[in-house]
């Protein structure tokens, strides 16, 4: 069994900064890739950020140049610092991790989410 839990949503005004953490643990020989999505009151999940194996990243235009994801691949934790903060950033953030278990699966995992709102 594999747990991915987020932390440090909150209220920021706009044009602040936040951090959010994203660690997975359980049953995990590896993992290949995390990354952020997010998804607002009627809205679609959408991918914010992702980072792979190797480190390369991937971004939403929506948020290039002003988040950065970061992964501690030895902690199997993702990062992503948001700055510069837009009222229409607030959302639901969720972490998604892809894993490999003992059993040769590999299974994307779900965070329960954590609540981002930007004040204007």
């Amino acid at each position: 069994q594999v747990q991915v839990v987020e932390s440090g949503g909150g209220l920021v005004q706009a044009g602040g900064s936040l951090r959010l953490s994203c660690a997975a643990s359980g049953r995990i020989l590896s993992i290949s890739a995390m990354g952020w999505h997010r998804q607002a009151p009627g809205n679609q999940r959408e991918l914010v950020a992702s980072i792979a194996s190797g480190g390369i990243t991937n971004y939403a235009d929506s948020v290039k140049g002003r988040f950065t994801i970061s992964r501690d691949r030895a902690k199997n934790t993702v990062y992503l610092q948001m700055s510069s903060l837009k009222p229409e950033d607030t959302a639901v953030y969720y972490c998604n991790t892809e894993a490999l278990t003992p059993s040769g699966d590999r299974y994307h995992y779900w965070g329960q989410g954590t609540q981002v709102t930007v004040a204007s």
